[in-house]
Order: C-alpha cells, then structure tokens, then sequence
C-alpha cells in the first residue's frame, strides 16, 4: 500500500514539477561539466602549441650560430631573425603571437634559402642536425595548431547551440580564436619546379 501511496505522489502535479526540476539539475551539472571539459582542452591544446614554441624558440639561436659561422655578410637577416624570434616571445595576446611566429616562420625559410648558396653550410653536420630538429619542431607544431583549432571548433560549437548558449553565458565561457596562418603569402601552394 506505501508503494502505491508513493508512486501515485509521483505522478501527482508536485511529483512531476519535482521530477522535471531533478531531470534540468541534471542536465545543467552535465552540460556544465563537458563546457569546463571543452574549455580544459583548449587550454591543453595551447600548452600544447606553447611547448613546441618554445623548443622552437630554443633552436632559432642555434641555427643562426650555425649559419652566420659561414655566411658573414647576411647580418640584416640574422638581425631581423633575432629581432622576430624576441617578437614572438615576448607576445602577450593570441593575435599577437599568431602574427609574430607567423613572422618569424617567412624569416626562416630565408635563413633556409640563403643556406642553399653555402654547399659547406649545407654539407656541415650541425646545420644538418638543426634542419631537422626544426623541421621535426615545425610538424609537431603543426599537429599541435591542428589539435588546438579542432578543441576550439567543438567548444565554439558548444557554446553557441541552444540552450547550452545560455548556461555558457551564464559560467562566462566565451568563444576561443583559431590559430590561423595570417600572412597571405604562407596560404599559397608552393610550387615546385624541376629543371
């Protein structure tokens, strides 16, 4: 008889207000928990981006050591690579940083091109080394900026849908930007010629 009392109170106008009040407590702890899930990996996902930055910010001095050592007359390069890389560490907002390793990125692929005239350069074992450490750097990176862009999309797209929109308002979760090749000239296919 107590089952039947209890049950019957449930589905009374009380029970059912009661019921839908539990059912949007749980829904808001759980919309609430993938919204500060989301917004960690986007943090995770810039640490990410952070570290391989830096590794690649440690390997830039190296390089222009290295190269410098044979090609004495490119000092205005050497000194707008160290003047870039100085940019880009000491940026402090996203779009910032974004411009200034974009920069830095063009200066060296011109350390790069420049490298190609001094075959002693090319043939010496520690420009060979860096080479490809920076190379391993920039691909890491790149996977990094890709995993980072995608937590940005799926917390982009969390937080604008409906009616998640409105607890993300709520809890002051707003959108991240991408992380974007901004200089037009980077977008551009590279194009390669055989002779």
């Amino acid at each position: 008889m107590t089952s039947f009392i209890s049950l019957s109170a449930l589905f009374s106008p009380q029970g059912i207000w009661l019921l839908l009040l539990i059912l949007l407590l749980f829904w808001i702890v759980y919309v609430y928990n993938s919204l500060v899930v989301l917004n960690k990996r986007v943090d995770e996902a810039w640490s990410d981006i952070e570290v391989q930055l830096k590794r690649r910010h440690d390997l830039i001095p190296n390089l222009v050591e290295t190269v410098k050592a044979y090609a004495k007359h490119e000092r205005e390069l050497f000194e707008k690579v160290a003047r870039l890389r100085s940019e880009a560490v000491a940026a402090r907002s996203f779009s910032e940083r974004g411009q200034a390793e974009n920069a830095l990125s063009g200066a060296l692929k011109t350390v790069f091109a420049v490298a190609e005239g001094y075959p002693d350069l090319k043939a010496s074992q520690n420009f060979q080394e860096l080479q490809i450490e920076l190379a391993d750097t920039e691909d890491k990176l790149q996977a990094a900026r890709r995993f980072y862009n995608s937590c940005v999309r799926d917390l982009n797209i969390s937080i604008e849908v409906f009616p998640k929109n409105l607890l993300a308002r709520l809890l002051n979760i707003r959108a991240r930007e991408f992380f974007e090749v901004i200089d037009q000239e980077e977008r551009r296919p590279i194009q390669v010629k055989l002779h």
